[in-house]
């Protein structure tokens, strides 16, 4: 098979958007994923386990590239912001999870030449 771009490096997963692929944000958007409607910062912040400026901060790296919209009115007289994901960001995170699911079944994969392997020499696993 002639190495191609899209074959050269089969284990480099370039469509992990690092935007996406950080810990706080990944959850961010599985939590806006859940619900397409959208959520209350204060709900937002107690799915993900986040302080204010964390969530604050990582909803702005979020919205900075598309991916969420943040909206802030009231609700009586009290303050309330509202984040959901944008069309374009539930595309990319559609996507995003595409090559996760592949670098899965790849590490499955290999994992299971290895485990082959060691049943084949008869050795135990650690």
């Amino acid at each position: 098979m002639p190495k191609t771009e899209a074959n050269s490096a089969p284990f480099s997963y370039d469509g992990l958007d690092r935007v996406i692929h950080e810990k706080a944000r990944l959850g961010l958007l599985t939590s806006l994923m859940a619900h397409p409607k959208g959520l209350a910062f204060a709900d937002l912040k107690q799915l993900c386990g986040l302080t204010d400026g964390n969530l604050s901060r990582h909803l702005q790296v979020l919205q900075e590239a598309g991916l969420v919209e943040v909206t802030k009115g009231y609700e009586g007289n009290r303050p309330h912001t509202t984040c959901r994901l944008t069309k374009s960001g539930r595309r990319r995170f559609l996507d995003y999870l595409a090559v996760l699911e592949r670098l899965v079944r790849d590490a499955a994969k290999a994992a299971g030449k290895e485990d082959a392997a060691i049943a084949r020499l008869g050795i135990l696993p650690v």
